[in-house]
């Protein structure tokens, strides 16, 4: 599967759940039909006096305002019939209307006249790009549970003025932070330095608990996320929704970004890196970048709109110390 075919699996599964929720309200009616016939001859009259009243409108005939007051007296009338015959019954109320996954969106995965997004769509297809990215299992691995500050040595580096492990300490109470504050304070992060220092680990921390709280969350690799822009770039013609994943890339509470500067640098995504992070910016919308290059390589690397919004708006937390990678391996753990 790829991300533009998530879009179709993911509104394949809301027809599917919109053919569950009428088979089980054809299911709830026939019972209580059985149970109630007079539910269905009220029913079967409702339905006859929106017929008429539509006619009506269509019409325009003379008179037609008052035969429509009729019409909604009618109307009102048998609707509180109806509900005094459930409520005498035991019916629960809303008995009809709770038969969707989402309620708001009545599995359409769309509201607002089928123009905004629903909240529960946005959720599927982060959870798609999950699937795809194969993170999910990361995530069960490295959380703030399992970080463990015992790889950092304690030796004072000469250059940083700190020792590699109280560097993590820091930087790990940053990410806490983060996590902590993240419904009532705007923030963004960037962790920076050499690879095997725990970088993309913290990242999934962060990721790990925000899930759990219930926020919409997309980790993206650089060089995957510009390949996406550069494909809806130059083939959109040719791909159903070939945008979604784009947007959600706007969309999502949090936004992960790692590996920056790992992508292989055009035009194209040079621009594609300035609208993300300036549009996620403008929407308050956090963002989290984790990169191997040093802020004097942005410099060179990036053009001065992207350094400025980085060194303006983002907490930079260097990385430093030995390969953490190699030193597990080493160990064997």
């Amino acid at each position: 599967m790829s991300y533009q075919t998530a879009f179709k699996d993911v509104m394949r599964a809301y027809e599917s759940d919109r053919d569950r929720a009428a088979a089980l309200l054809k299911e709830r009616r026939a019972e209580v039909y059985r149970r109630l016939p007079r539910v269905l001859e009220i029913d079967s009259k409702l339905s006859q006096l929106g017929i008429d009243a539509a006619k009506q409108i269509l019409l325009e005939g003379s008179g037609g305002d008052e035969l429509l007051q009729s019409l909604r007296m009618q109307s009102e009338s048998l609707k509180s019939e109806k509900e005094l015959l459930l409520s005498k019954d035991g019916v629960p109320e809303g008995y009809f209307a709770d038969i969707y996954r989402c309620i708001i969106c009545q599995d359409t995965g769309y509201v607002e006249s089928s123009s905004v997004r629903c909240q529960c769509l946005k959720q599927r297809l982060i959870d798609k790009y999950y699937d795809l990215s194969n993170i999910r299992g990361l995530l069960a691995e490295e959380n703030f549970d399992t970080f463990d500050l015992r790889y950092y040595s304690d030796i004072v580096n000469p250059t940083q003025g700190l020792s590699p492990h109280r560097n993590m300490q820091i930087i790990y109470q940053v990410a806490l932070n983060f996590v902590e504050d993240f419904d009532h304070k705007f923030q963004n992060l960037l962790f920076y330095g050499d690879t095997g220092l725990g970088k993309t680990f913290l990242c999934n921390c962060i990721a790990k608990d925000l899930l759990d709280r219930g926020h919409t969350v997309l980790y993206v690799t650089a060089p995957r996320i510009f390949k996406l822009v550069e494909d809806y770039r130059f083939n959109r013609d040719e791909m159903f929704e070939p945008d979604d994943a784009v947007d959600a890339v706007t969309d999502v509470d949090l936004l992960i970004l790692d590996d920056l500067g790992a992508e292989f640098g055009t035009v194209v995504t040079s621009a594609a890196l300035f609208n993300i992070i300036n549009q996620r910016l403008l929407a308050k919308k956090a963002t989290v970048i984790s990169t191997n290059l040093s802020p004097a390589e942005f410099e060179t690397q990036y053009s001065d709109r992207i350094v400025s919004r980085f060194l303006g708006h983002y907490k930079m937390s260097k990385f430093y110390g030995d390969d953490i990678r190699a030193r597990k391996k080493y160990e064997g753990g």
